[in-house]
Order: structure tokens, then sequence, then C-alpha cells
């Protein structure tokens, strides 16, 4: 499935599951305790955020101290602005998904899966192109 092919989809089935779920969690808990429920989410995940922001704005600056490059604490900081957006959005699937998003297993986990790149299938016949860096062999000679 191509990406765009998926975000389309996603686009057309994450409002109706929201939309259903919300009809459900309030015909079981009421309209009002629904609202309530969706508006205490969005609050509690900006402060979650806030302080997760805070923590990991404090890695890229000791990593940098340190002379490392912070690619894993500013692909962190990636996942937590995306969460911060599941969380404004409203409705309980949402606000699960940026939740599980702001812990920290979880972010670093979905960071090293992004750092490792897509899995490549094996090729069919062993042949074919090359996995990995390759070396061209030659010779040079330098001018002074």
């Amino acid at each position: 499935m191509n990406p765009r092919m998926f975000a389309g989809l996603l686009f057309l089935v994450l409002p109706i599951a929201e939309i259903f779920v919300l009809i459900k969690v309030g015909q079981w808990i009421g309209a009002l305790a629904t609202v309530f429920l969706v508006v205490f989410g969005a609050v509690l995940g900006a402060l979650l955020i806030r302080h997760q922001g805070f923590v990991t704005l404090s890695r890229v600056r000791a990593s940098m101290e340190r002379g490392e490059v912070p690619a894993e604490a500013m692909l962190e900081g990636a996942v937590l602005f995306a969460s911060g957006i599941l969380l404004l959005v409203p409705g309980f699937l949402t606000d699960l998904a940026g939740l599980a998003a702001l812990l920290p297993p979880v972010r670093r986990a979905l960071v090293r899966s992004f750092l490792r790149g897509p899995r490549q299938p094996p090729s069919a016949g062993g042949g074919g192109e090359p996995r990995g860096p390759y070396t061209i062999e030659g010779e040079f000679r330098r001018d002074e």
C-alpha cells in the first residue's frame, strides 16, 4: 500500500472510528462526562508534553555539550510534537495514541525503529543488487 493511499484511508477511517467510540462512551458514561474526559485528556496531554519537552531539550543540550550529534533526542522531540497534535484532536483513540507516544520507552522504540529504516524483503534468487555499502576498486595518483 503506497503512503498516499494509506493517508487517505486513515483520514477516512479515523474520524469514523473516533465518532463511534465517542458515541459508545457517551452512551456508557453520559455526554457531559465524555466531554469532560476529552477536555481533560487534552489538558493532561499538554502538561505532559511540556514536561517531556523540557526533559528532551535538556538531553539535546547535554549531547551537544559532549560533542555528540543529538539525532535521537531531536527525533524524540518530533515524536513529542506529533503526540501533542494527537492529543489536541478530540477523541479517545487519538488520545490513547498520543499518550502512548509520551511514554519514554514507547517513544524511544519509535525513534529507534525510524533510525533503523525500512525493512528490506529478502531477494528471491539470492542475487540482485548488493545490500549495504560497496567498494569501487581503482587506482589514483596524486599530482602536486
